[in-house]
């Protein structure tokens, strides 16, 4: 059986057919996930955090990031796997290219995802022209936490929310044909994807984005409180992981979720 693909992925937004996005890292779960009809799975560096137990995302590897890629790729059968860049292992474009291309040879991603805005752009665009298709990651960027000070919302002001409406016009430019806004007002994730013919997920970003994601751990309950303002505990009130998935994927697909009080 054949996996989503980009091209899909890009018509889903031409259609206003919301994508149902969630981290994952073995392959039992991958496997519950897609039978509850999510589309796009995310091996997120967030792994640090729910599996190693870490402070952040800050110590992950990329050898961690390609060994539960695998795990994900064995467990799942249609969804369209991404794979996260982790910290400091695309401070160049030689690094970058190596290791993205690892993701995808050994890993068996689709797509790899990096964080940042002008920064990024060349390491974009050199990606993109070597055929390895692109995630960029803008608003709350978690490998930036302590540059940013801690776990805030970004582009509340004015300028902040233009300027980062550009860099997601420039992130599109030079290649990138997908983004993950994280942790910004509603009105600026509606900007945002208003603004681009790539599909943008949010994440903690509105209602308004052409899907949403979550932690996989999160949106369990598994994850020691407190969790995010943006997330909701699915699996309570259901009698097993796989409902509260489906629970999941309907909200998403509805636009139920988020709610208004879980957004910024």
């Amino acid at each position: 059986m054949s996996r989503l693909t980009l091209t899909q992925c890009r018509q889903m937004k031409k259609d206003g057919n919301k994508l149902a996005m969630l981290t994952a890292y073995d392959a039992s779960f991958s496997a519950v996930i897609e039978q509850a009809g999510v589309e796009v799975i995310l091996v997120g560096d967030s792994l640090g955090m729910v599996i190693q137990g870490q402070e952040s995302t800050l110590p992950v590897t990329v050898d961690d990031i390609v060994y539960h890629t695998q795990n994900v790729i064995r467990g799942s059968e249609q969804a369209f796997v991404i794979a996260d860049l982790p910290f400091m292992s695309y401070a160049n474009i030689e690094q970058a290219i190596t290791n993205a291309a690892r993701l995808m040879a050994e890993g068996g991603a689709q797509m790899v995802k990096l964080e940042g805005g002008p920064v990024v752009i060349d390491i974009v665009k050199q990606l993109a022209e070597r055929g390895i298709p692109v995630c960029g990651h803008l608003g709350l960027l978690p490998q930036s936490v302590h540059r940013l000070g801690g776990y805030r919302v970004q582009g509340r002001e004015p300028e902040q929310a233009q300027a980062l409406i550009e860099q997601a016009q420039q992130l599109q430019q030079a290649g990138a044909d997908m983004l993950v806004l994280e942790c910004v007002p509603a009105s600026l994730g509606k900007a945002v994807t208003d603004a681009l013919d790539i599909p943008v997920i949010g994440i903690g970003a509105g209602a308004d984005c052409d899907g949403q994601v979550l932690v996989l751990y999160d949106m369990l309950g598994i994850t020691p409180e407190p969790t995010p303002k943006f997330n909701h505990n699915f699996l309570k009130g259901t009698d097993s992981v796989l409902s509260a998935v489906t629970d999941y994927v309907k909200a998403v697909k509805s636009g139920q979720f988020p709610t208004a009080e879980q957004q910024y």
